[in-house]
């Protein structure tokens, strides 16, 4: 009979969160707002992780509405947050796939408001994850 120990990796979830932040803005700055968005949501999920990971826990899934319902078990959860992570669901699949949307590849269908918006999203939920786990300095 084996176990599996659990390993604290919250450090390694919120660095690639705000690596992922990163990526977003320069995704937004070269006009790739379908991966900007993408990558924004990817960023928020990677951040609630992180709480998750130092709460002793492992959360899966890509849904960050999902996360953050979960999270909201433990800690309060502001709805704008829960909005913000609603709308940036709706950036995992059809950011990648060309047969996501009725007509047009992502590249063509996603705009620069909607990127610089989802990636907003992305820097509250990253702050208020940031803000449950300790200080990295």
């Amino acid at each position: 009979m084996g176990y599996t120990a659990f390993v604290e990796r919250s450090r390694d979830f919120i660095l690639q969160a705000r690596r992922d932040l990163e990526h977003a803005r320069f995704a937004l700055e070269k006009g790739f707002y379908e991966w900007a968005a993408f990558t924004a949501q990817q960023a928020a999920g990677k951040a609630v992780k992180a709480v998750f990971q130092h709460l002793g826990a492992v959360a899966w899934g890509d849904s960050v509405l999902g996360l953050l319902e979960e999270l909201a078990k433990r800690h309060p959860v502001s709805e704008s947050l829960l909005d913000a992570a609603s709308e940036l669901d709706k950036a995992y699949i059809p950011t990648r796939y060309p047969d996501a949307l009725p007509e047009g590849a992502p590249f063509e269908r996603y705009r620069r408001p909607e990127a610089e918006r989802l990636l907003q999203h992305a820097e509250e939920i990253n702050a208020f994850c940031q803000g449950l786990l300790p200080s990295l300095d």
